[in-house]
């Protein structure tokens, strides 16, 4: 493992021999220059894992990468010693195909989706990689809380709650099935609640079972290719959500998946970019099940 580069060195050329990234980070991004500052600024926190950046850009009218504060963080990341890759991709044809989009341009064994509205705290990425290679899953998420609803404890949501005991094996996740009820463990601010009845040593995280998990998930490259990544856009109207939940129960049922606690991901809490919700890619997908959309 190569640690990013400290400040004492930003100044000094970089080598034509760095190691490859252990992780690809794919970020895509609309319209959100604050936002996505504030989730540069978190990926750049994370310097004990090496780390390559792919952001690819759907705003229309404007580069987010010439925005003052998104060039900052990624001249940060530069001169950590991070890749920087830079993709315009103005025509927008839904989230799935935007995925498969950064998909096409990883190279990592893992790639970890990272919404551009998503701060990390330092040690997140380290700790979902260890997990991701300790579990032998395919794919290990975190999920976004709110932090606003730090006061809201919602017991009644958060008693679904199921640690992995033993090892990590496929499952399928449909409605009606009991893990579909999972769901609820990830509103407000539920996961740091949970969080704090573990009382897992710092730097530690506990596998827990999931319905899916959005906006901050790593998954295994090799894996999430194996089912077909979301190469399924073609079958779906450009406006859609749920793409996450199609990749997510196929990788499931064959690999398994897990989530982490403590998170460490805190969701920004700004308007969703994504307003038309009314074709759900599972229902589309998965002839056998609904889904309902995840409210906040």
């Amino acid at each position: 493992m190569t640690a990013a580069r400290w400040s004492g060195a930003w100044a000094r050329p970089l080598t034509d021999h760095r190691d490859p990234a252990e992780v690809d980070v794919l970020v895509p991004t609309v319209g959100r220059p604050a936002e996505l500052a504030t989730t540069l600024a978190g990926l750049a926190a994370q310097t004990d894992v090496d780390l390559r950046l792919i952001l690819s850009d759907q705003s229309a009218g404007q580069d987010a990468a010439a925005e003052p504060a998104v060039a900052a963080m990624l001249r940060v990341l530069e001169a950590q010693g991070r890749p920087v890759t830079l993709l315009a991709h103005p025509e927008r044809r839904g989230l799935a195909e935007h995925r498969q989009h950064l998909l096409d341009h990883a190279t990592a064994p893992a790639v970890l989706y990272l919404d551009d509205d998503v701060w990390l705290e330092p040690g997140t990425v380290r700790r979902m990689l260890d997990a991701l290679r300790d579990l032998g899953c395919g794919f290990v998420g975190s999920a976004v809380q709110g932090l606003s609803y730090l006061q809201d404890r919602r017991p009644h949501e958060t008693a679904v709650f199921e640690p992995w005991d033993g090892p990590v094996v496929p499952e399928v996740v449909r409605r009606g099935t009991p893990g579909f009820d999972r769901l609820s463990l990830h509103n407000a601010a539920n996961p740091a609640h949970v969080a704090a009845e573990l009382d897992v040593e710092t730097g530690g995280w506990v596998p827990y079972r999931v319905a899916w998990v959005g906006a901050c998930v790593v998954y295994d490259r090799a894996a999430l290719e194996q089912v077909g990544g979301f190469r399924f856009w073609d079958a779906l109207p450009p406006q859609h959500s749920g793409e996450d939940v199609v990749a997510q129960w196929r990788i499931m049922e064959r690999f398994g998946g897990a989530g982490i606690l403590p998170s460490g991901a805190v969701h920004l809490e700004s308007p969703t970019t994504v307003t038309d919700r009314r074709v759900d890619a599972p229902d589309v997908l998965f002839d056998d099940h609904e889904t309902a959309p995840h409210h906040r």
